[in-house]
C-alpha cells in the first residue's frame, strides 16, 4: 500500500464501504435510492407494467431499495467486522417474518370462523 491509501481493517471491498469510498458512497446511494423511488411511482401510476404484475414489481423495487440502504447508508457488508451487524439484521428479519406470518395466519382463521350471512348494517344481522 502507498501512503496515499491507508490500509484499514474495515475495508472489505463492499460497494458502500466507508473507508474506501467516503462521501461518494453516499452520493451513489442517494442516486440509486431516488431512482428506485421514481421507478416505483412510475410502476404504480403508469402502464409500464401489466396490471396484475404491479404488486410483484413494487415488491422487487422495495427489496432493491432495502439493499441500497443497507449497503450504501448503513454500510452492512460481508466483512469479518460486520458479523454481529449481519446476525442482528437476520434476527430482526426473522422476527418480523414470524410476526407477519402469525398475523396472516390468525386473520385467515378468523375469516374462516366468521358466521355466514350478510354484514351488519346499523347493528342488526
Amino acid at each position: 500500500m502507498t501512503a496515499e491509501t491507508p490500509e484499514t481493517e474495515d475495508d472489505d471491498g463492499a460497494p458502500g464501504g466507508k473507508a474506501k469510498h467516503g462521501a461518494i458512497s453516499y452520493v451513489i446511494g442517494l442516486g440509486m435510492a431516488a431512482t428506485l423511488t421514481w421507478l416505483s411511482f412510475v410502476v404504480a401510476g403508469g402502464t409500464a407494467v401489466w396490471g396484475p404484475g404491479i404488486p410483484a414489481a413494487l415488491l422487487a423495487l422495495a427489496v432493491a431499495q432495502i439493499g441500497v440502504h443497507l449497503v450504501f447508508f448503513l454500510h452492512i457488508s460481508t466483512g469479518p467486522d460486520h458479523t454481529n451487524n449481519v446476525l442482528a439484521l437476520a434476527f430482526g428479519t426473522l422476527i418480523i417474518g414470524l410476526v407477519l406470518a402469525g398475523s396472516l395466519w390468525i386473520m385467515a382463521h378468523l375469516n374462516a370462523s366468521m358466521m355466514p350471512g350478510r354484514m351488519p348494517d346499523g347493528g342488526s344481522f
